[in-house]
């Protein structure tokens, strides 16, 4: 039996931009602090060279105005480039015309440094939740091909527990795209993460690995997998924050390194295109099937 390809998505941002420390590190500070978002992507980008895995890289817009030849060197090596937005703000937290503004001036940015289109969007902390679903609106009017920005979990920053747990295609008045849910696995009546980040660091290995395996050998579907670069990096600074953020952040640092070499040993993965492209869109649930009570 062929393995599954699974996707591997990287969002690049700092450590700094990460939401639970909003109103600790003030925007306005950004510019000030030492930066480790370049020394991190490059880590992962020879980590990748070395098992011979390309990926998706969502990257925000806010890092490529800066470091252009960053999105430049992903590009060059074989990655697609998406956006993970300019700004990293909660889309909720966002007018419609902000939110806007906030993908207009990142994808602009992206495909000039990359030279290349940009397809994908996962906004920040996934926050495309029940009541800022107008956004898929505006991707779609933006010319996203595809989102990533949905969880299928209960949580108390994001998640909208009754979306489908595969890649499906929403079609809405404006358009339509693909949305690619972080990966889940179902226990009784509840989806629990299996996707990545926090839960690939706080949580044993053999919890991802057990996951993914059980969507790629049961169910026969890819995961969509994500990482931040800081999450590579233990000698980051530390940052003050309340006692659970500074958990979720700064749990395991010193082995995600390890833990994602095991994970690029165990399963096969690919970019977050090559999932679409092994789908079989008779498959894809409508959006109207997926999300039967917010849409």
């Amino acid at each position: 039996m062929d393995r599954i390809v699974n996707a591997m998505t990287i969002d690049v941002e700092d450590y700094f931009h990460v939401s639970v420390f909003d109103g600790v590190v003030p925007r306005s500070r950004w510019d000030r602090l030492e930066t480790r978002v370049c020394a991190n992507t490059e880590k992962l980008l020879a980590i990748f060279d070395e098992t011979r895995i390309q990926g998706t890289f969502f990257v925000l817009g806010w890092v490529a105005e800066r470091w252009p030849h960053l999105v430049r060197q992903i590009a060059e090596r074989g990655h697609e480039i998406a956006s993970h937005g300019f700004g990293h703000r909660l889309v909720y937290d966002q007018t419609p015309r902000q939110f806007r503004e906030d993908v207009r001036r990142a994808k602009a940015l992206l495909e000039a440094a990359a030279g290349t289109q940009v397809f994908g969007y996962r906004a920040p902390s996934y926050s495309i939740t029940p009541r800022s679903l107008w956004a898929l609106d505006v991707l779609i009017e933006e010319g996203f091909r595809y989102d990533a920005s949905i969880f299928p979990v209960h949580h108390d920053r994001y998640g909208i527990p009754v979306s489908a747990r595969h890649p499906y295609r929403i079609e809405r008045e404006s358009g339509a795209l693909w949305e690619a849910p972080a990966s889940t696995v179902r226990c009784g009546p509840m989806n629990l993460p299996v996707a990545g980040g926090g839960y690939f660091r706080i949580l044993p290995y053999a919890w991802t690995r057990w996951g993914i395996a059980r969507l790629n050998r049961v169910e026969r579907r890819p995961a969509i997998f994500y990482l931040h670069p800081w999450e590579i990096d233990p000698a980051q600074p530390r940052l003050e924050a309340p006692l659970i953020s500074r958990f979720r952040h700064y749990r395991n640092l010193d082995r995600t390194e390890a833990r994602l070499r095991s994970l690029l040993r165990d399963f096969q993965f690919g970019p977050l295109l090559s999932v679409f492209a092994a789908a079989d869109p008779c498959d894809a649930p409508s959006a109207a099937l997926a999300l039967p009570y917010y849409w």
